[in-house]
């Protein structure tokens, strides 16, 4: 979605102080109504628009002029359902709270979910399912369905899921139990598989994860409370023992607590946050996940890269049973609705968490010979991940090329890093391009050009399998895939990350 420059007093706050005046925004006096969907098509014009998104209607007349995307935006949706329009642009967004001033009711006709398998679940003994039981007209379009079964001794209670996936690995599984209620979601291809119980009896926080690749097993192991027997695992909760594709489940969030935060540059902090004992996530390389932040009484999110918290781990980083730390670099706008309340976040302040998002693929650098890297800001951060990876564990690697545009020296984060780092291993080349340097500054000047990137772009060998990734302000990222392109680069060899 393309930003459109907004009118003066129209900006995010201005538009949460509208919310909270008491104006009527639904035009309905606080009445809720239901919706049939010939009473949605008549209100599709500027001064009189609905949408329908997920089953909620809403008046978003008075949002207009507000909607960062424009009106024309807003417009593609009125009078009809556009959450399928929403989910491409902005799913991340928290609509409920931006919204919920100008909710109309909901549609009279609900629409039509995927089979949920609670009542298959109370059939059948410690979660198997039958194979004549499952539907298998979601394997013919995806994965085959999972199954999971649990076991348990005195003093553990293991929960085993078969994926019959041969590429699961850690951080293919997120794991989160709070109070009694536990859920596991795991990720097979484009499709989210979700145990989610209400444990019969309570367990400890901390547990463990272990995945066994050659067979697709993940086994969860909870410690119980008390050393009791227990007569079933627990009362199915919403979703349970789904299959549905990941565009299709919402985001789920848990709370993390700030534990350090230090300057990387003038305005680019680091920030490390530690997850709850009771939750295992690893973000893959090169996804993201979404930061919320109450802000004003309404519930603000953006999308966010994790990093490693430096380029120049001595060694290899451990796989953990449990990742517990997430470390983002942020860029702090002061001008900005977000990022100047990350800032002013104390240490052990609490921050929601997303699960991760993304459609980059590690299979992308099977036989990688060159990568190449365009970054620009903090367009850099995904690029972190990736660097650590490629010269650690892609054996068949060649080369990896760095360009890094930013306006000034001050702007470069973890210059003196990347310098080491390319001291250090002989494969990686790093190159700053600066838009505003001094006079004294010796490198590459200018914006992402042609005749940069002709120059940057060489392979090591004539055929040899490459891939670009390119991140940055979204004018950036549009060029640079265009000149690609004319680079004749296809779209196989080009990933790009939206900053």
């Amino acid at each position: 979605m393309a930003k459109v420059p907004l009118k003066q007093g129209r900006s995010l706050m201005d538009w949460i102080r509208l919310t909270k005046s008491g104006k009527d925004l639904t035009g309905l006096k606080g009445r809720l109504i239901e919706v049939t969907e010939e009473e949605l098509k008549k209100h599709n014009k500027k001064d009189d628009c609905w949408i329908c998104i997920r089953g909620f209607v809403y008046n978003v007349s008075p949002y207009m002029e507000y909607h960062p995307g424009g009106e024309d935006e807003l417009m593609r949706a009125a009078g009809s359902d556009g959450t399928e329009l929403f989910d491409q642009v902005h799913r991340w967004v928290n609509y409920e709270s931006m919204l919920k001033e100008c909710l109309v009711g909901r549609m009279a006709i609900k629409p039509a979910v995927l089979k949920d398998y609670r009542e298959e679940e109370k059939k059948v003994l410690n979660g198997m399912l039958p194979k004549s039981q499952v539907t298998d007209t979601l394997a013919k379009e995806g994965p085959s369905y999972p199954s999971y079964d649990w076991f348990q001794t005195d003093s553990l209670v293991t929960i085993a899921i078969y994926t019959k996936q041969k590429d699961i690995s850690l951080d293919s599984i997120i794991v989160d139990h709070q109070n009694d209620s536990f859920r596991a979601e795991t990720i097979i291809k484009d499709y989210s598989y979700l145990i989610h119980i209400g444990l019969s009896h309570e367990v400890q926080e901390d547990f463990s994860v272990r995945v066994v690749e050659s067979v697709g097993k993940i086994e969860i192991v909870l410690k119980k409370k008390e050393n009791t027997s227990w007569d079933f695992l627990g009362h199915p909760l919403k979703n349970h023992n789904s299959l549905i594709p990941r565009k299709d489940t919402g985001l789920y969030y848990r709370k993390c607590q700030l534990i350090s935060k230090e300057d990387v540059t003038h305005d680019t902090r680091l920030f490390c946050l530690t997850l709850p004992p009771s939750t295992h996530l690893q973000v893959p390389i090169g996804q993201h996940v979404y930061l919320k932040l109450p802000i004003t009484g309404t519930e603000i999110v953006k999308p966010y890269t994790p990093v490693s918290g430096s380029l120049l781990s001595e060694f290899k980083e451990p796989v953990l049973p449990n990742n517990k730390y997430i470390y983002f670099l942020v860029k702090i706008y002061p001008t900005g609705l977000f990022t100047p309340e990350l800032d002013r976040l104390q240490i052990g302040d609490l921050v929601s968490v997303s699960s991760p998002e993304g459609n980059f693929k590690i299979s992308k650098f099977q036989e990688l010979e060159d990568l190449f890297l365009l970054a620009a800001g903090t367009g850099f951060t995904p690029m972190v991940k990736i660097l650590n990876y490629a010269l650690t564990d892609i054996p068949s690697l060649r080369k990896v090329k760095l360009m890094f545009f930013n306006k000034t020296e001050d702007d470069i984060i973890w210059r003196s890093q990347l310098e080491k780092l390319a001291l250090k291993d002989k494969r990686l080349d790093v190159e700053f391009v600066l838009s505003a340097p001094t006079s004294e500054w010796n490198g590459k000047e200018g914006h992402i050009s042609l005749a940069l990137l002709s120059e940057f772009l060489k392979r090591n060998l004539d055929k040899s399998k490459v891939l670009v990734c390119i991140c940055g302000p979204v004018p950036f990222t549009e060029q640079g895939v265009r000149l690609l392109h004319d680079l004749n680069f296809s779209k196989n060899e080009i990933h790009s990350f939206t900053a």
